[in-house]
């Protein structure tokens, strides 16, 4: 029944920025993925740490499936939005002293994304330990169900319970998905669980960039994603994907 394909986002899809909302997407990567939609009947899904909302302020593909902040929500293609519980009363304290204590450090910067909250520090990578030890206290403090996730000079805090490897699992469940072989790039350690799960299903796991990975094939760069992708459009649904 072919492949079902699932993507990560900055790092993968796109040149990770600065900060989130300085990401560049180019007008022929929507359409790369908008085609693969179409080609696979729908068994495409962006599987990414952002919250659906941003996804569609800068992708603009409301027809494919998003599973945002690490598969704390789920759209699929055409339907509403399903998320994890979060009590509200839990993060708004923390985001007042987090807030608060990360005035006077130029360089962090929080995003607070509904269900999770990230503090970035890849303006001030100095700070890394600090903005770990930060956020773990304020999870001890005010959310202690949550649990830490580590990136690429980002750090969490989340709910325990949702990520990027049960939500594929929970994907490929599901029409258009069920029946085909799994798909998924990605380049972080938030892609770690999506890997493990793809391989457990005998699909195709691929790490983007250099590192340790369980994954089984690897792409250099985000620029050779876009070249590999493009490629082997027409013969999306013929053939497995090769890392190089």
């Amino acid at each position: 029944m072919g492949w079902a394909w699932f993507f990560d986002i900055d790092g993968t899809l796109v040149e990770i920025a600065s900060l989130p909302s300085r990401i560049i997407v180019h007008d022929e990567l929507l359409r790369a993925i908008a085609r693969l939609h179409v080609l696979t009947g729908g068994a495409v899904s962006l599987i990414t740490g952002r919250a659906i909302s941003d996804v569609d302020r800068i992708f603009d593909l409301p027809e494919i499936s998003v599973a945002g902040q690490h598969g704390l929500e789920l759209r699929v293609a055409g339907g509403d939005i399903t998320s994890h519980p979060v009590a509200d009363e839990a993060l708004r304290p923390l985001h007042d002293e987090l807030s608060s204590s990360i005035a006077e450090r130029p360089g962090l910067v929080a995003e607070f994304k509904g269900m999770s909250i990230a503090l970035h520090y890849r303006m001030a990578p100095a700070l890394a330990s600090y903005s770990h030890r930060l956020l773990r206290a304020l999870g001890a403090k005010y959310a202690p169900d949550f649990v830490i996730q580590k990136g690429k000079r980002v750090v969490e805090l989340k709910p325990a319970g949702a990520d990027k490897g049960e939500v594929i699992r929970r994907l490929m469940m599901t029409k258009p998905f069920a029946g085909r072989t799994p798909v998924f790039v990605g380049d972080d350690l938030t892609d770690e669980a999506g890997f493990a799960i793809v391989n457990e299903m005998s699909g195709y796991s691929i790490k983007v960039g250099p590192g340790p990975t369980c994954a089984r094939f690897s792409l250099r760069t985000v620029t050779r994603v876009r070249e590999w992708l493009a490629e082997g459009m027409d013969r999306a649904e013929s053939i497995p994907p090769q890392g190089s």
